[in-house]
């Protein structure tokens, strides 16, 4: 199983639709897609720094902006299954997309702060379904040879995300969103 996340600002560049056609072509087997928070969790921070709420709810709406973004890659794929609970996956087979339950998050003792992100969330998913690889799709540049942790400090991935990667059973893969044809096609 390879496990996909989208990073929310494929939506803000116009290269969400190029890069799920990509994935379809060559995942028509199947894959589960991750979305990030895109737009929908920029208004989160955006809310959260005017009205001062603390992480936890900014958190819940953060999750709430990855559901958003999954209705979002359903809408320009229909075909593919929205799914909410891990355990879910394993009764479907080919195209899916991962919309997360908070409910399920907070049982498995995901921390509710900014420093965990669709990057982290990915990870875990990934974990959970053993998944093969993890392939995260970022709008910046991705130098080759570049360590997670060099990563995480040019925020690039989110700051747990080493953490969530370090005793991983899967091959993680960080691609630009041009180079996305290129490397899975």
């Amino acid at each position: 199983m390879i496990v996909i996340k989208l990073g929310g600002s494929l939506e803000a560049a116009g290269t969400l639709a190029d890069c799920l056609a990509a994935i379809e072509r060559k995942f028509a087997d199947g894959a589960v897609v991750v979305p990030g928070g895109g737009l929908f969790a920029d208004r989160v921070r955006d809310a959260q720094q005017r009205w001062r709420f603390g992480d936890p709810a900014a958190h819940r709406m953060a999750i709430l902006a990855m559901q958003q973004m999954a209705l979002l890659f359903n809408g320009l794929k229909p075909d593919w299954r929205i799914i909410s609970q891990v355990a879910d996956f394993d009764r479907f087979t080919g195209m899916s997309i991962w919309s997360p339950d908070p409910d399920e998050l907070d049982r498995a003792g995901i921390p509710a702060n900014w420093n965990i992100t669709s990057d982290s969330l990915a990870a875990w998913l990934a974990g959970r379904l053993s998944a093969g690889e993890l392939i995260l799709v970022k709008s910046v540049a991705i130098d080759a040879g570049t360590s997670l942790a060099e990563l995480a400090e040019r925020q690039i991935v989110d700051k747990a995300f080493c953490a969530y990667a370090q005793d991983a059973r899967f091959k993680i893969t960080l691609i630009n969103q041009s180079t996305l044809n290129g490397c899975i096609q």
